[in-house]
């Protein structure tokens, strides 16, 4: 019995040292391979931000265009110029059946990804592209999730929680999709409505995200055997992920 309880101690503190903080400190030089070098917050930008928010803006109102008959309500809030710049494209006419967001994707940015079961042994779930080829130095994927500012308290969230993503800012980002991450998201997603209008996808926690870049917090971060393939900069609370080099995600 006293075997099982210390068993089960060491694996809860297994995944928890990784978010306290005087561990860290203690450990960072024990593994500088997968420790992240930032001389200059304002230097952590692989991309510029003009065209991460055009590569964001051009795939966002393709999925709009494509998912317009849910969203008459939120069009109608718009400008008659705007309605018009959704609504009369020949992807919309009447009769066109909704598209999958991910093959969207593929047609808007030349390439998909989704999660599946990881390749890697007991790695879980990873993200793969899954249809046309990733360019060197775009935008790749999202991280989701709920933000908390400095000194927020998040504890009970992150006890053997692996998602929680924690900036140069010291801002912290629960990607957690399960438990009482979850809950407390969907909590806040109601809260912050606009009457009928939703100001959040929640559509993340479930395993068809209408925004298919939602699912950074699922991308394999590097390892002392494996180079990351990609890069989250963390210099401002970023949640875009940037591809760093042409192989698989």
């Amino acid at each position: 019995m006293r075997r099982n309880v210390i068993k089960l101690l060491e694996e809860r503190w297994k995944s928890y040292r990784h978010r306290f903080v005087p561990w860290m400190l203690l450990n960072l030089r024990k593994n500088e391979r997968t420790l992240r070098q930032v001389a200059d917050r304002t230097k952590d930008k692989p991309i510029e931000d003009g065209e991460v928010f055009r590569t964001l803006t051009r795939l966002f109102t393709a999925l709009l265009r494509n998912d317009w008959r849910n969203q008459t309500e939120q069009l109608r809030l718009l400008p008659a110029v705007s309605q018009d710049k959704y609504l009369s494209t020949q992807n919309n006419r009447t009769g066109t059946e909704r598209a999958d967001p991910c093959t969207v994707m593929l047609h808007t940015v030349g390439f998909c990804i989704e999660r599946r079961p990881s390749s890697l042994p007991s790695a879980g779930t990873g993200v793969f592209v899954t249809g046309g080829r990733v360019p060197k130095g775009v935008t790749v994927a999202m991280y989701p999730g709920t933000v908390y500012q400095a000194g927020e308290p998040i504890l009970i969230q992150s006890i053997k929680n692996p998602f929680v993503f924690r900036c140069i800012d010291v801002i912290l980002i629960d990607g957690n999709d399960k438990g009482v991450s979850k809950l407390v998201f969907r909590s806040c997603s109601g809260r912050e409505r606009f009457g009928p209008f939703r100001l959040s996808d929640s559509s993340w926690l479930t395993a068809h995200p209408e925004n298919p870049l939602a699912v950074g917090q699922y991308v394999n971060n590097c390892s002392n055997g494996f180079m990351a393939k990609l890069e989250q900069p963390g210099g401002q609370s970023s949640l875009i992920a940037h591809c760093t080099s042409k192989s698989r995600v």
